[in-house]
């Protein structure tokens, strides 16, 4: 059985594109197609405009964050622009100024096994903005984290995207989450996912980590909670916060 069935959308320009589903409805699956990870069995992706093999014009963050475990955390999150030829003393400084202001200060020298999860996906959220890519793509990065450790990478998330506004394809199951970083909301069926419903977001920006779910947003959440609740039925409904 396919992942995905007659899955067609776009994303906007520099629009943070967010997809809500039951789990098995294919969001991984998605992004590592969107990624150039797996090839589609039927249909295609387009290419970036401009931007010649997309492998190199779209970067992937996953849960597991990927990162070299034979590399310390700076030189994990400057790898994107050793790639590129940017001289090491540069890529040095750009990589720890972001790191600082990650919350990561003190920890450019330690390697993956030293640092704890949400360090890790700290690491892995600046190596994607210092590799510069024209698309985001972020497979559920903060689900292993805590609560107080995903309300920061969440707020920063949001500031350093505000800075240029690249295009991002993210994926969750956290309603709230997908409200907070939005511009728009796709929800995918039961597997194989479709689209089955598509959600503007009318929180103005910059927005805040405790944005209050209230008014417009909180009925906005219940209707995706219903369009939820109708993809994967009842008996998976209790584990979509």
């Amino acid at each position: 059985m396919p992942a995905l069935r007659d899955l067609t959308f776009s994303s906007r320009d520099g629009e943070f594109l967010t997809f809500v589903g039951p789990s098995g409805c294919g969001k991984t699956t998605l992004l590592r197609v969107l990624a150039g990870l797996l090839a589609p069995g039927s249909g295609e992706v387009d290419r970036i405009p401009g931007t010649g093999d997309r492998s190199s014009a779209i970067l992937l963050v996953s849960q597991e964050h990927n990162l070299f475990p034979w590399m310390t955390a700076s030189a994990n999150a400057a790898f994107g622009l050793e790639m590129q030829g940017v001289p090491r003393a540069e890529r040095e400084a750009r990589a720890r100024a972001l790191l600082a202001r990650l919350g990561c200060a003190g920890k450019e020298g330690a390697y993956p096994c030293q640092l704890s999860m949400g360090m890790k996906q700290r690491v892995a959220v600046a190596r994607c903005f210092l590799s510069d890519p024209a698309v985001m793509l972020m497979d559920e990065p903060f689900a292993a984290l805590d609560f107080q450790t995903r309300l920061v990478l969440q707020q920063e998330l949001m500031d350093l995207w505000e800075q240029d506004r690249k295009s991002v394809v993210f994926v969750t199951h956290d309603v709230e989450e997908a409200i907070l970083l939005s511009d728009r909301i796709l929800v995918l069926s039961e597997g194989p996912g479709t689209v089955v419903a598509e959600y503007e977001v009318p929180a103005a920006r910059p927005r805040h980590a405790l944005l209050e779910m209230d008014g417009e947003l909180w009925e906005l959440k219940q209707r995706i909670l219903g369009s939820l609740r109708l993809a994967a039925g009842n008996s998976r409904f209790a584990c979509v916060r």
